[in-house]
């Protein structure tokens, strides 16, 4: 392909990541563009927007950009349509409350530096084409947001704008790449071992839902909780805690909590109210901040909290959990920004330094996961140890990891640790936010790699709805979940059961589930599973964040 075919592709890319990313203020055009100009050195091209328009609305490309489109396979004037196509639902008043922010003016001040203007104010200008780009008839749309230019041309230096569009979410590609190389290492035989029985298949016990809603007074601050629970419950199984994600809700995990309850586990799942999809919803109205750097530090004592509550409730008499609530002996399971918190339960130290120093890069080049780490930077101390030694065992689920605990936060996490990363999240890239952790882990440990799961598989379908036509981008979109997720929820079913067994004096009677034979065995051809506990020395690109 042509240096200005890959141009066009490049510009449309930039366009709906930006969209995406919802990184808009408002302003007010005078112009708007007709026409768009991709330069490389002495050498442009230009663009008609209105026969851009004229692509999206027909499906079809008119001859005046046969210069950009002829040597493009089908698949990929397919995808260029689709681009031009795509609608994201976002109004005016939405968008210019999120931009609002730090980190967003950063990243839209990073990738405006693909725009040539002799005035410099290239993320003001796009700041106002997005703005109005929202208010035009159809929506938000690059067409919308091309039409919306304050400029009759837009400018592109493609130079720039191939190194920007090649370095958004750069951990993603990175974990491609890093996936690809050690191909050769994983063994894809079939494993010659029979298993006592199916840990993925529901106990006998009759599960009930026992709803509380908290108040720490202490720290003002009200947690809802569902406690999952059945008459097999007893003190010799763990208690299992649930520490959801960023903008999330209590219910994520709700087949996994019904599966461990089923079994005779009581599992505890809590909302947080600083981060939860209620906080979030008020964010978006412009009632609250998105996320205040006070959220890392009060998550983790949540859960304590919630232990101490807990501990009241077994000496309780005539509640139906009394004697039967083992505090002291508890496993947290955390997903996404949850797994952060899970690992800062095990001891994993939140070293400031290191957020701000890494922090200062461009964030335009960093996943959602990594920027959200960024917010931390503004807590006062220098680090800050949260470890609650009544957790005996931690899963984390794409935890967020690779900026929050620097460079050597996790090494001080001493008790077993289970880690799931899924090949294909871009929110939380697995390299970088899983794979680099678990090196630094001590053992006992396990990293559980899902190859073809992106980071909302893990969650129950009731949670996952929002995602049907979703466009994909490089940050976000292309989620498989629902049922297309069913095997992976089904494995995760059966190494939480065994994970959690290891507390018990069955342990050994499910140590066979953690191993790289039982992922072999669960495998599909849609999603090979993988069990590690040490990855070939040499393979992990410490320290290259």
């Amino acid at each position: 392909m042509g240096i200005f075919g890959k141009g066009i592709k490049v510009f449309t890319g930039l366009l709906s990541t930006l969209t995406v990313t919802q990184l808009l203020a408002i302003n007010t055009p005078v112009k708007a563009a007709e026409t768009i100009v991709v330069r490389f050195g002495l050498f442009a091209e230009s663009i008609p927007v209105a026969d851009l328009r004229k692509a999206a609305e027909t499906g079809e490309f008119p001859k005046s950009l046969d210069l950009f489109t002829s040597r493009l396979s089908q698949q990929q004037r397919g995808r260029l349509i689709r681009t031009l196509r795509t609608r994201v639902p976002l109004n005016v008043v939405t968008i210019s409350r999120l931009l609002n922010t730090q980190i967003g003016t950063t990243i839209l001040n990073d990738l405006s530096t693909a725009v040539t203007r002799k005035d410099q104010a290239g993320a003001t200008a796009l700041r106002a084409s997005f703005v109005l780009g929202a208010n035009a008839p159809g929506g938000l749309s690059v067409v919308s947001i091309l039409e919306a230019y304050p400029s009759k041309t837009l400018e592109i230096n493609l130079p720039q704008a191939l190194q920007v569009a090649g370095s958004l979410n750069s951990s993603f590609w990175r974990t491609q790449q890093y996936l690809v190389s050690i191909n050769s290492l994983l063994d894809p035989r079939k494993p010659q071992i029979a298993l006592p029985f199916d840990p993925s298949e529901p106990g006998n016990a009759q599960v009930q839902v026992l709803n509380l809603n908290l108040n720490d007074q202490k720290r003002d601050r009200q947690i809802p909780v569902d406690i999952y629970w059945s008459t097999a419950a007893t003190q010799e199984k763990p208690i299992i805690i649930y520490t959801h994600g960023m903008g999330s809700v209590r219910t994520d995990l709700r087949y996994l909590a019904q599966h461990l309850a089923s079994h005779g586990y009581i599992f505890v799942a809590l909302e947080h109210p600083g981060s939860n999809q209620i906080h979030t919803d008020l964010a978006l109205q412009g009632k609250t901040r998105f996320l205040q750097p006070q959220e890392f530090l009060d998550r983790p004592k949540d859960v304590s909290f919630v232990l101490d509550e807990l501990e009241k409730l077994n000496q309780t008499k005539g509640n139906p959990l009394q004697g039967k609530l083992a505090t002291n002996n508890t496993m947290v399971i955390g997903y996404s920004f949850g797994g952060g918190t899970a690992l800062s339960l095990a001891g994993a130290e939140l070293q400031i330094t290191g957020i701000k120093e890494h922090c200062q890069k461009k964030l335009a080049i960093l996943s959602l996961g990594e920027t959200l780490q960024c917010v931390a930077q503004e807590l006062p101390e220098k680090s800050y140890q949260l470890r609650d030694n009544r957790i005996k065992q931690v899963m984390a689920f794409n935890p967020t990891t690779s900026i929050m605990f620097g460079e050597t936060g996790l090494t001080k996490v001493q008790i077993p640790t289970l880690i799931v990363a899924s090949s294909a999240d871009k929110t939380t890239p697995a390299l970088t936010e899983q794979i680099v952790a678990f090196s630094k882990i001590s053992s006992p440990k396990w990293l559980v790699g899902i190859i073809g799961g992106t980071h909302l598989s893990v969650k129950d379908p009731s949670t996952t709805l929002d995602q049907v036509n979703q466009p994909n981008t490089p940050l976000t979109g292309g989620e498989v979940v629902g049922e297309q997720a069913t095997d992976v929820r089904r494995f995760i079913k059966a190494i939480a059961l065994a994970m959690a067994a290891q507390l018990t004096p069955e342990a050994q009677k499910y140590a066979i589930f953690l191993t790289p034979d039982y992922a072999q065995l669960a495998s599909t051809k849609t999603f090979p599973f993988r069990i590690v506990t040490e990855i070939p020395p040499g393979t992990v690109p410490i320290g290259k964040q």
